[in-house]
């Protein structure tokens, strides 16, 4: 079976959705969608009013979107999603790699999206003080990357989005065990194959 993933090859949450897909072998087709707060693309909001993506389009039409809810629609029989205390940390570490992506996202719109005349600095700091806070829970909290769970997926993906779109941000110095984690992580088929240009 293949499902309908609207998307944009930079976002980091499609990425996650991308990579839990391939995790749990499934098959996407990928409809190309403008994401972009100010104009998005109008198949976009018709099938998700925020106009945000990923948005996933199930065989029977139904419309599901937000990566967590795809993500674990995608692996709900999968290990991804472990049992009993182990997915409460799964999902705790899962909402905290999106929200370090929310603060990116923000930080990515003030600065390139916003006229630079009216760009907040103390924004921008309050959200680079997000990032840092969620980088110092996380190297705290970093597991081998040996079998992954949904809150190792995402986390990886949140670092990746940094190395992106944040390249002279050296997280890695100051959080040797998530470079490691990193490392071992972005070995795996899933993220070799979901690498943005």
């Amino acid at each position: 079976m293949v499902l309908d993933l609207f998307y944009s090859p930079t976002s980091p949450y499609v990425r996650k959705v991308c990579v839990v897909a391939a995790e749990t072998g499934t098959i996407l087709n990928l409809i190309p969608s403008t994401a972009n707060p100010v104009t998005p693309s109008a198949d976009l909001v018709a099938a998700n009013p925020l106009g945000k993506v990923p948005c996933l389009r199930l065989a029977d039409g139904e419309l599901l979107y937000d990566s967590p809810v795809i993500c674990r629609y995608l692996g709900q029989n999968s290990a991804l999603y472990p049992t009993g205390a182990a997915e409460w940390r799964a999902l705790r570490r899962e909402a905290l790699a999106d929200g370090l992506l929310d603060a990116a996202i923000l930080i990515r719109y003030e600065t390139h999206i916003r006229p630079e005349d009216r760009q907040w600095q103390g924004w921008i700091d309050g959200q680079m003080a997000k990032i840092r806070a969620a980088l110092t829970a996380m190297e705290a909290d970093t597991p081998n990357g040996a079998q992954p769970d949904i809150g190792d997926l995402a986390t990886a993906c949140a670092l990746f989005y940094l190395d992106f779109r944040f390249p002279r941000f050296d997280w890695r110095g100051d959080h040797p065990r998530l470079a490691a984690f990193a490392e071992t992580v972005a070995a795996r088929p899933a993220f070799r194959d979901t690498r943005p240009d």
